[in-house]
């Protein structure tokens, strides 16, 4: 297989796109999703609250303008190609101007700042962006962006459970987790969920997972039906849209998991609010 080379100005274009579209329009799979809340709710406070988000997301949609006030912090999983080589530039710097172009020209909220404890100041362009790689075979470039509003990222958690917690315990401290965040994260979420590998990588799983479409289950029955039980049982707790109570806290529980160690068993929640913003494209 030869090298493919990939013009920095190509990635640029492209993750400025992604950044603009997921901000601009909700996936298929969040806006049905609401739609079908719709029709099960028999609140009326809920009812209005459902259908005042569906509306935003249409009108954000036919106007191109922000989903939210808060367009997040951009975040980026990128499956690279190992034989691809960029020219022109590096793919770092490459991301980050998407980045710099999507907020500035796109009308996005800038929300990130330099240092988080004492300057906190504007980097004004919402760079940098927090990138996941992996090297993967062949000669394209998969990127999937998405921007990270902090009403949910903050009720957000991580529990080094060991492995005598087993099932039983992983679902409490999720269980736990969103109820503890309660109307916090601007219901209806998206649970992210991840299971396995270290400290870092259980938290990396848990971002992914809320960037994979709701509408799909784990590969692993056990999970799917892990995965559908804390819906159910989430959704039971009665937070409701906008915390304001109702049947539908969560529009979907999301779990991704890898091998671990044999003395643990880390479990994170990565919560996301209904504008559950994600787009895919490859170079």
């Amino acid at each position: 297989m030869t090298i493919r080379t990939i013009d920095a100005a190509e990635i640029t274009a492209a993750v400025k796109k992604l950044l603009m579209d997921c901000n601009y329009y909700i996936g298929k799979d969040i806006f049905g999703s609401l739609e079908a809340a719709l029709e099960i709710e028999d609140s009326p406070v809920a009812q209005s609250v459902l259908r005042q988000i569906i509306e935003n997301d249409k009108i954000a949609a036919d106007e191109e303008i922000p989903l939210c006030q808060d367009t997040g912090m951009a975040v980026l999983f990128v499956e690279y190609g190992d034989k691809v080589c960029v020219a022109n530039g590096s793919f770092e710097d490459a991301v980050q101007q998407g980045v710099r172009e999507a907020y500035t020209d796109g009308y996005l909220r800038k929300s990130v700042v330099s240092d988080p404890v004492f300057d906190r100041v504007n980097t004004r362009d919402n760079t940098p962006a927090v990138i996941h790689t992996k090297i993967v075979g062949g000669t394209s470039i998969r990127i999937t962006a998405g921007g990270k509003g902090f009403g949910s990222e903050n009720m957000s958690a991580i529990k080094m459970l060991t492995p005598a917690y087993g099932a039983e315990g992983v679902k409490q401290f999720i269980l736990d987790t969103v109820r503890a965040a309660g109307p916090n994260p601007c219901p209806p979420i998206v649970v992210g969920v991840g299971i396995g590998g270290t400290f870092e990588r259980a938290a990396q799983l848990a971002k992914k997972a809320t960037f994979r479409p709701i509408d799909t289950c784990h590969p692993d029955e056990r999970y799917a039906a892990m995965e559908r039980e804390l819906l159910t049982a989430i959704n039971q707790m009665g937070f409701g849209p906008a915390g304001l109570g109702g049947k539908t806290t969560a529009l979907g529980v999301n779990i991704e998991t890898s091998p671990t160690h044999i003395a643990g068993m880390p479990v994170a929640v990565n919560i996301c609010c209904h504008a559950a913003r994600h787009a895919s494209t490859v170079i």
